[in-house]
């Protein structure tokens, strides 16, 4: 018999907000994460700014041990901790070291790379012929398992425990494939989300492509505009978020506060075919995935009231909202609200799918819709199809039950899941 599969935990660590609380306080003002970053200044980046969460040592200190913190310099692997953990205690469970070993549990988080600031130092040395002093934790810290490896033990999980990365739809990805696992009763439980590192040796790559935004080092907060007409490209930024997943069955035998249900999703790829490449969507496919998605769940289009998008603030927000209204098949006013969680945090690459689920989540479990900042000129592209109206400036307080939300990465695949708000 399959499984209904609910959300019984959440942990983010977001530019703009480390924490539940903070992270939901900030949806709800509109406040962004976006900051000026002198170092990318001084290596002449031509976007300066970026949302990289503020992590104190007392922070650090509560999730890891003096031992596992030295030599520690893996900043994706250290949010990933800290949300998979917050997750895991907003479930309802210890953070025992010495629990006994969690068959019914497992773990999949994804990254898109991991430690590169562990792997330069790693890098030094050895041309500086010093290959005895890298220390006995950098293949953990740069390995793209990393995440998983430390979490998995960390938490005791005896089910699947491993790493996806399929660049900005890791996250969803992540969430889906756990989804699965329950839904079939292969695990009770499933820790799911991703993580991303962040700094230069992330972001130059993007920098160089001139994907990424110049016109506001000198107004930061200005700088992430999705679905404007001034939107000059997308900012960088990092973090993680995390979603503990669990049958039905288990979360009501154990008395668990449900977030919401996973009703279904779709995975697919556009095959670099027909418009895709390695960095555009093939429209068909996308449309293709978000149509799958609503049939895995069971559910119209009519019933979707809320979207939260990919939307990054690049020329492809006009070619997402096409796709979403012709998938479907409804536009003006008819066409659901839509938001994007990246006007306030940037687009946090391997993390934004996981990030931006957790606030979907939190968006459904409280009632409201949080702000599209920077988009006072909607796009005429997607004024043409959507009413202004749906696209929100300030804080919305709505009742409703389902939310959808998709992410689309490079390398031309895709992601979409159904969220609805569970009632007792």
């Amino acid at each position: 018999m399959k499984q209904r599969v609910v959300i019984t935990g959440l942990g983010v660590v977001a530019p703009n907000g480390v924490g539940l609380t903070d992270f939901t306080k900030a949806l709800k003002n509109g406040t962004s994460g976006i900051r000026f970053h002198q170092d990318l200044k001084d290596l002449k980046f031509s976007c300066q700014i970026g949302g990289i969460p503020q992590i104190t040592d007392d922070l650090k200190s509560k999730y890891f041990t003096d031992l596992q913190l030295r030599g520690f310099n893996s900043s994706g692997i250290l949010y990933g901790c800290i949300a998979g953990m917050d997750a895991w205690k907003d479930a309802g469970f210890d953070l025992n070291p010495n629990s006994e070993l969690d068959y019914d549990t497992g773990l999949i988080f994804g990254t898109g790379t991991s430690g590169v600031e562990k792997f330069r130092e790693a890098i030094h040395k050895l041309d500086e012929g010093n290959v005895r002093r890298l220390g006995s934790t950098v293949v953990l810290q740069t390995m793209a398992s990393g995440i998983s490896a430390y979490l998995g033990g960390m938490l005791g999980f005896g089910n699947q425990v491993t790493t996806n990365s399929s660049a900005c739809t890791t996250g969803t990805e992540a969430l889906l494939m756990g989804y699965e696992r329950i839904k079939y009763g292969k695990a009770k439980r499933m820790l799911v989300g991703s993580c991303s590192d962040h700094g230069p040796y992330i972001w130059g790559g993007f920098d160089a492509m001139r994907v990424m935004t110049y016109k506001h080092n000198d107004s930061p907060t200005e700088g992430s505009q999705p679905m404007s007409a001034s939107a000059s490209g997308f900012v960088p930024g990092s973090g993680a978020g995390a979603l503990v997943l669990e049958s039905l069955e288990s979360a009501l035998e154990r008395g668990a506060t449900i977030y919401a249900e996973v009703l279904g999703g779709e995975i697919n790829s556009g095959g670099q075919r027909q418009g895709g490449t390695l960095t555009a969507p093939n429209p068909e496919a996308v449309q293709r995935c978000i149509k799958n998605a609503l049939h895995n769940s069971g559910i119209d289009s009519s019933e979707i009231e809320v979207i939260n998008g990919h939307l990054t603030a690049t020329s492809k927000d006009t070619l997402e909202i096409e796709n979403w209204t012709k998938a479907l098949q409804r536009q003006g006013k008819n066409f659901p609200f839509i938001n994007s969680t990246k006007s306030l945090v940037g687009h946090c690459l391997a993390a934004a799918g996981a990030i931006e689920c957790v606030a979907s989540i939190i968006q459904l479990k409280e009632q409201f819709i949080a702000p599209n900042v920077n988009c006072e000129d909607l796009h005429s592209g997607i004024e043409e199809l959507v009413s202004p109206e749906k696209i929100p400036h300030k804080k919305i307080d709505l009742e409703f039950d389902t939310i959808a939300k998709a992410s689309f990465g490079f390398g031309d695949v895709n992601a979409c899941v159904l969220f609805k708000r569970f009632i007792a």
